[in-house]
This record gives structure tokens, C-alpha cells and sequence, in this order.
């Protein structure tokens, strides 16, 4: 990851939070060329030391891959967006605002039971907040047994950790206060939780 130092990000607790609430993340390892997916990856432990673990479906090209000891590449997005030169006070240079974090990992293929108690785990987090949940355990159970044979799920133990928000560090409080009010006017979710970041870098309001 490229990484200027002053968007370096180094805190343990803030990479922590950061996986738990991006949960989607791109899975990248080397097969017969590179190959990526895009799958939801939770993260369980403490922000010293933290393990994560997902699945993929055994149609997948990467399937053929897994193995234990496997490197792989994790890659958490938060928001981002283009930031026009026209919102300064002065001319600038047009850029782009965001957040991530990259977590190089070791794969161990999980158990039928490790992967049954990750997939309710997995369920449970998402299900939780709907006005009717459907737990793992509500699933039929034939559905269940004939799904869990096409999924393998793995743990990823992290051998590399590095995050980055690039944030407009470096700016005064009047270009951020701007960046943050046209984010804002694009009434879109993702420009709103950038102005929402972009503030409480820069401990501002809008």
C-alpha cells in the first residue's frame, strides 16, 4: 500500500473498529494468475491480536487455491470520493479522499464445525438489526446440509497490518470546511459518511 506519512493510520484500536464496521472486504490471493473476490470478512479478538475468517463457495476460481499456510490479501474500503479543486479557497490540485486498510494474512481451512459456527456468527451480526431476523438455526435443515458441502471457510492469521485516511490532512480549516459542505450537497450516503470522516479527523463539525 502506497502510504504518505502523514495519512498513515497506526492505531491499533482504530484498525480494529475499522474491519469491524467495513466488513466487506476484497480477498486477493495468487492462483495461476491473481485473483480477487469480494466477500464479508469478521474480525474476532482484541485490537493487539486479532484473527479473521470468511468463506467462498467451492465454484469459485479461487477454491482451488486454499490451502493452509496460503498467503492472501485482505482489503477493507471505507468511504471515498473526489474532491474537486473548485472548493478551495485557492487553486489546487483535484484528489480523492478515502480510507483503508490492508491486512496480509496466512490461511488455515476451517472445520465443518469451525464453519458452522462462523456462518451463525456471520448471520447473527447482519441479521440482528432486521425488523424479522432468520437465524442460522431458523434454516431448514436440509438447506443446510445440502449448501454446507459447496462453501469452505478459512481463518486468515494477519502477518501484515497497514491503514490509511487520506483526509485532507495538511489543509486549513476553511478548505476542509468547504470539502465537507460540497460532500455533504451531494446528499448521497457515501460523500456524507467521507464529510462525516473528514470532520472527525480534523475534530471540526460541519
Amino acid at each position: 500500500m502506497f502510504r504518505q506519512k502523514k495519512y498513515l493510520k497506526k492505531d491499533s484500536q482504530y484498525i480494529y473498529e475499522f474491519i469491524d464496521h467495513h466488513p466487506f472486504a476484497t480477498f486477493v490471493l495468487q492462483g495461476e494468475e491473481l485473483l480477487a473476490t469480494h466477500i464479508p470478512v469478521l474480525i474476532k479478538g482484541t485490537p493487539e491480536k486479532f484473527q479473521l475468517y470468511g468463506h467462498i463457495a467451492e465454484a469459485n476460481e479461487q477454491y482451488k487455491f486454499l490451502k493452509d499456510g496460503l498467503e492472501a490479501l485482505l482489503i477493507f474500503h471505507g468511504a471515498h470520493g473526489y474532491v474537486s479543486s473548485s472548493w478551495y479557497k485557492d487553486i489546487n490540485i483535484s484528489t480523492w479522499d478515502y480510507s483503508a486498510v490492508h491486512v496480509n494474512v496466512k490461511l488455515k481451512l476451517q472445520t465443518r464445525e469451525e464453519l458452522e459456527q462462523s456462518l451463525q456468527k456471520l448471520i447473527a451480526r447482519f441479521e440482528k438489526d432486521q425488523k424479522c431476523p432468520i437465524h442460522y438455526e431458523d434454516l431448514p435443515k436440509d438447506m443446510v446440509e445440502d449448501h454446507l458441502p459447496l462453501i469452505t471457510g478459512f481463518w486468515c492469521e494477519p502477518t501484515k497490518v497497514q491503514a490509511i485516511a487520506k483526509l485532507h490532512q495538511g489543509f486549513d480549516k476553511d478548505d476542509v470546511h468547504s470539502v465537507s459542505r460540497h460532500l455533504e450537497a451531494r446528499q448521497d450516503p457515501l460523500s456524507s459518511k467521507l464529510s462525516e470522516n473528514l470532520n472527525k479527523e480534523h475534530g471540526t463539525d460541519h
